[in-house]
């Protein structure tokens, strides 16, 4: 029995212990280096930017849907299908939703851990034991009704670093996601203007075979009035069937990109079509703004920055290793042999205590693992830099191609002209039998050359125009990033 000088004293002992535990949580810090942005190369202005830099991107990419610039319904409608059926940015969802239960799984241990329990144990005691041991019941049943709890306080911080990693690699996994979601919209819409570059490449050739058939329809009247030789029907012939195999075999990389388009709306490819429409658009103005705006436009840049952060929390888990483990723990409930009295006042029971461990030695382990987490925060510092730099790439390049692209287009579209003027006349001189019909199908060919190539070069600054907006991050920005 506990007479009531010593309850007390119990009494005074639990508060002291607890007062001391709550001052050494509050008082406790996190260890390990307080996380700043690491510097990367910016440069003051695009070297392609030309007359574009003091143009911000927001004032033509819009914020919602950016492949809006376009205006191309058939398109808008296509990449509506990829938020919801592409399997790729599903699994890309799936991660995103992983990495945010990982951060629930870490905040859950700024919080104590309670378990409950239930026993009923029936006990029949030996009548032979020692009599020093004996009781007057040797037949009864122990019912217990448990309440554990444990805590470990944040005194170093290792919970707190703990979920400053947890936070930062979920935010990276939105940028990833982001990042995945963009990169798709791009495919898709590269495909698409591929395929419609091979619309137009379909109905050149288609028109050049009306045309062939017709020259070769002349050619052989000529022959047969005894005007042509027998050769000039046999180049004609042979220009239109090397002409109308050219035309079949666009249906391939056709049938290759519209299967492609299928798949990344999430469609089997035989239940997909698009129909014919043959490229007409001109890409639009999309001015890049300041460099230093890149660094919150890109997804990648984005995921790369906060896995830096996320390596920076990880150094301070792994040094607080180097300090004791503090643990709080007690256990209250009720405990009698006999049911109806189980709740009652003399039932309860109750404990508490608080424990404290430092690990002696190791063998090195602590320092190996803080020094691992070192070099891992250098690698993603490195990588955060290299990232920054190749989307600075990613710009350069596609201004570039932009501009060299416009200026190969105007010196197409004359040399197309002067080709089509150079096959009038060597129709009209063979016509009028003043040369020989090898110069007309070297205009034939020098100008069929010529339009697939203006037709090609369109099609390459339509892809260059969603490569630069897909390079300037779309229509993301950092502000984008769940606020965790």
């Amino acid at each position: 029995m506990i007479s009531r000088g010593g309850a007390a004293l119990a009494s005074r002992t639990t508060r002291l212990l607890f007062a001391g535990v709550v001052l050494l949580i509050l008082g406790g810090c996190a260890v390990g280096p307080k996380y700043v942005r690491p510097a990367a190369p910016v440069p003051a202005a695009y070297k392609e930017s030309g007359d574009w830099i003091v143009a911000q991107p927001s004032d033509q990419i819009p914020k919602g849907d950016w492949w809006g610039v376009f205006r191309d319904p058939e398109l808008n409608t296509l990449e509506d299908q990829i938020q919801v059926s592409n399997q790729n940015l599903k699994i890309a969802q799936a991660q995103y939703q992983q990495a945010r239960a990982l951060l629930r799984i870490s905040r859950s241990n700024y919080f104590p851990t309670i378990t409950g329990g239930l026993s009923v144990a029936p006990t029949q005691l030996s009548s032979n034991r020692p009599l020093s041991t004996l009781s007057k019941e040797t037949n009864y049943t122990d019912y217990q009704l448990p309440i554990d709890a444990s805590y470990e306080p944040d005194v170093w911080g290792r919970v707190r670093r703990t979920v400053e990693a947890s936070r930062s690699e979920a935010q990276a996994s939105a940028a990833d996601l982001a990042a995945v979601q963009l990169s798709l919209q791009a495919e898709l819409a590269m495909d698409y203007f591929e395929l419609r570059g091979l619309d137009a490449q379909k109905q050149l050739l288609d028109s050049t075979v009306e045309a062939y058939e017709k020259a070769l329809a002349l050619t052989q009247s000529r022959f047969q009035g005894g005007i042509a030789s027998a050769l000039d029907v046999a180049q004609a012939r042979t220009q239109l069937d090397t002409t109308r195999a050219q035309d079949v075999d666009l249906e391939v990389a056709r049938a290759q990109y519209e299967h492609a388009i299928a798949v990344l709306i999430g469609q089997p490819p035989a239940k997909f079509a698009l129909p014919a429409s043959p490229l007409n658009s001109i890409p639009p103005t999309t001015p890049p703004g300041l460099p230093s705006d890149l660094l919150q436009r890109r997804p990648d840049i984005a995921a790369a920055e906060r896995r830096v952060e996320e390596s920076n929390a990880e150094i301070g888990v792994a040094k607080s290793a180097y300090f004791p483990l503090v643990m709080l723990s007690g256990e209250a409930g009720f405990e009698s042999t006999d049911p109806a009295n189980w709740f009652s006042g003399p039932s309860a029971l109750w404990a508490i205590g608080a424990s404290a461990a430092e690990t002696i030695f190791d063998g090195g382990r602590r320092h190996a693992v803080t020094d691992q987490a070192r070099a891992q925060y250098d690698q993603s510092v490195a990588l955060y830099r290299e990232t920054v730099l190749t989307a600075f790439q990613d710009v350069e390049d596609n201004l570039a191609a932009l501009r060299v692209l416009a200026d190969e287009s105007s010196t197409q579209g004359a040399a197309v002209s002067e080709a089509e003027r150079s096959l009038d006349l060597s129709l009209n001189l063979y016509k009028g039998g003043a040369t020989d019909y090898l110069t007309v199908i070297t205009a034939q060919s020098t100008a069929l050359s010529d339009e697939r190539t203006a037709v090609d070069i369109s099609t390459r600054r339509m892809v260059a125009s969603v490569l630069l907006v897909k390079a300037l991050g779309g229509s993301w920005d950092a502000s984008s990033l769940p606020k965790l």
